[in-house]
């Protein structure tokens, strides 16, 4: 069986000129990252590797996950190729994946992570907002055999916002 969570980095910030890789977090976007992160625990498989874009809001999506999950920071890995909004690209990556690994974290981009969870999950989801939670499960033994697998957990910040 092979897990996969897939997280929308957190909201960024368009208040500065800068080019779209480089936007760090907003505020809010740090808040709800730490919200999500902090309730997801009992959802995570026992071991996982996280890898993430190397984009700014992702990168620092992935260090408070991280932080929160007393993950080691170094250990993160950085896929240039996950600086994608593209469904087949991410599932180009995630197919590359060694199957040495049963679990994998990653964090990245919309659209391409509400195509890839719709096309490989069995519920759909309009939109995987940022600080977005998605865990699927396959019946696979090898990550290039994965295809429509199961929606495991979903958990978004107004999920867990108080009404």
């Amino acid at each position: 069986m092979k897990n996969l969570i897939l997280i929308r980095h957190a909201k960024s910030s368009w208040e500065a000129p800068l080019q779209d890789f480089d936007r760090p977090l907003q505020m809010k976007g740090i808040v709800n990252a730490h919200m999500v992160s902090a309730a997801v625990s009992e959802f995570l498989p026992k071991t996982y590797i996280i890898w993430s874009s190397p984009a700014a809001r992702a990168k620092e999506t992935a260090f408070i996950f991280a932080q929160n999950m007393s993950y080691p920071l170094e250990s993160i890995v950085f896929k240039n190729e996950l600086y994608t909004f593209d469904r087949k690209e991410l599932e180009n990556v995630i197919k590359s994946c060694d199957n040495d690994f049963d679990s994998v974290i990653l964090f990245g981009h919309n659209e391409a992570i509400t195509n890839f969870v719709n096309k490989f999950g069995d519920v759909f989801i309009e939109n995987v907002p940022t600080s977005g939670f998605v865990s699927l499960q396959f019946e696979a033994s090898s990550w290039d055999e994965i295809k429509k697998g199961k929606t495991h957990k979903v958990l978004f910040p107004k999920d867990l916002k108080k009404v």
